[in-house]
């Protein structure tokens, strides 16, 4: 199948809650995916490590047993949906590549069930409740995009949603949409001071990325406060409120703070041709003067 004559496409963007039963997770994302696909997603995203709560929380040497091969059983069951339903999936799993070498990694498949590749995130945090580093390898892929039946993607992942470096590389590929498959939410105790600024900020950088590159952005969250067994304190609340923005960064659909569902946003990719055209930062970049990106810092 050829991507339709027609310039528009819809995403959908799965928002769930996540249970401590991996097995569960899967069949609720699996029926919310296909739901979408049949519903006219051509386009399907999920959260970011769908499968498990954010067990990220703790350094626990258990929660490697969530870890699984790309591509195994739940890609399998992806290509089988996307096959039926004519749909292009972005899935994120635990990866366990080999023996001590873990990824956090998006698999993209295409409309006609062929698994495309995968991407592994590049940016690994380490902070409070988001201890990433202990349980994932950096990404050694680079910045990706695909050509996909309903148009070319790129796929980033959460923490990397902080970094223009890795949405510019991405779009100099001919991303026209780019999707971050996200785990973020507040520390229940900041919520009242900083819990605005933090949520506004990550929105914004967001919407950034699609003005700066001429794009559509796609970011896809999950909601619930999630307390991992033995770790006490007061976890994390996660702040939902997955969105789909315009090529000028405007805000195209949004789902809910707290609630369990599944954005269906048509996009029409002809806009980001045009609007290359007429904001053309790409046409106008300095690369003879950014030899300074490849340092830490400039003294």
């Amino acid at each position: 199948m050829n991507r339709k004559s027609s310039s528009t496409v819809t995403l959908g963007l799965v928002q769930t809650s996540c249970s401590a039963n991996p097995a569960a997770n899967l069949k609720k994302t699996l029926t919310a995916v296909e739901r979408a696909a049949k519903a006219g997603a051509n386009i399907v995203c999920t959260q970011e490590l769908f499968r498990s709560q954010y067990f990220c929380q703790s350094e626990d040497h258990e929660h490697f047993k969530l870890a699984e091969k790309i591509p195994g059983p739940t890609t399998d069951a992806f290509q089988k949906i996307a096959k039926r339903y004519k749909s292009v999936i972005i899935a994120s799993l635990f990866e366990k590549r080999a023996s001590g070498v873990y990824h956090n990694t998006a698999a993209v498949i295409d409309a006609d069930g062929a698994f495309l590749g995968v991407y592994r995130k590049m940016h690994i945090p380490d902070d409070p409740l988001f201890y990433e580093k202990f349980y994932f390898t950096p990404g050694d892929l680079g910045f990706k995009a695909w050509k996909t039946q309903f148009g070319k993607l790129g796929v980033l992942i959460c923490w990397d949603q902080w970094y223009p470096e890795a949405a510019r590389l991405t779009a100099m590929q001919g991303a026209e949409i780019l999707f971050y498959p996200t785990a973020i939410g507040w520390h229940p105790s900041e919520k009242k001071v900083y819990g605005e600024r933090q949520h506004g900020a990550w929105e914004l950088i967001q919407r950034s990325h699609a003005v700066a590159n001429g794009c559509f952005v796609a970011s896809v969250n999950r909601i619930g406060h999630e307390k991992i067994a033995g770790v006490g304190g007061d976890g994390l609340e996660f702040w939902g409120q997955s969105f789909v923005a315009g090529t000028s960064g405007e805000i195209i659909s949004k789902a809910s703070l707290n609630k369990e569902e599944t954005l269906l946003v048509p996009v029409d990719l002809a806009k980001v041709d045009t609007t290359r055209t007429h904001w053309p930062f790409l046409r106008d970049r300095r690369i003879d003067a950014y030899s300074g990106l490849m340092k830490r810092l400039i003294d």
